[in-house]
């Protein structure tokens, strides 16, 4: 009567939308731009930053003794990353797992202005889960690199989420503190994410979808 038959029950094809036959807002695109209040993103409703070589970039202003906080983070205290800023230092923090620790940052303070801030990570390429590195730009100058020597290969949280100006819930990196306080004191213009085509999430073996799509329920 209410056309509720037959039931679905595939299992990691359901949380496919492609197969599903839901909207999938990030299907098909390369460039995502947040703007400030966009806190709450669940990992499949933003682009997939994993597996690939990536850019990620913001147009700020900051004035003097307000230059520090989370531009922008995904994940949370046992895997994810954070673009923010400590003492006036742009600084990356790769989180992977609780266990290692990565970060990458300028040579310089930040000083009042408008600055186009830009960390691209180079991908070392193979299996999910390697590494790559990561250089940051200030105003198109690089000003620091370093080694992500592994990098999580398939999801950074089931409840954690990407939040534009702050790290919300339980933080990436213990290098700023939990709550309102890491909130980015200066002002965001907006923060574009790239992604690039080397993509090799296919290469995920079908026993850890299925483990990690469990892991969402």
């Amino acid at each position: 009567k209410y056309n509720v038959f037959p039931l679905d029950d595939r299992v990691y094809e359901r949380f496919n939308p492609a197969i599903a036959g839901r909207p999938d807002l990030p299907a098909g695109r390369t460039t995502m731009t947040f703007y400030p209040g966009m806190t709450n993103l669940m990992e499949m409703t933003v682009l997939n930053v994993k597996n690939r070589s990536h850019t990620i970039t913001a147009e700020v202003d900051v004035s003097e003794g307000k230059t520090d906080g989370v531009i922008l983070a995904q994940g949370g205290r046992f895997a994810g990353w954070s673009l923010y800023v400590k003492d006036g230092i742009i600084k990356y923090a790769y989180n992977w797992f609780d266990m290692d620790y990565y970060y990458v940052e300028a040579a310089k303070k930040l000083s009042a202005g408008t600055y186009n801030i830009r960390y691209h990570f180079d991908f070392d390429g193979g299996q999910p889960g390697s590494g790559g590195t990561g250089t940051l730009y200030i105003n198109d100058k690089k000003v620091g690199e370093g080694r992500i020597e592994k990098t999580v290969p398939f999801i950074f949280s089931a409840d954690e989420t990407m939040d534009v100006g702050g790290d919300l819930a339980l933080p990436v990196t213990d290098d700023y503190p939990e709550g309102e306080k890491n909130q980015f004191k200066g002002t965001i213009h907006w923060v574009r994410v790239d992604l690039e085509d080397d993509d090799v999430s296919h290469l995920e073996p079908d026993e850890s979808k299925y483990h990690r799509i469990m892991a969402r329920q």
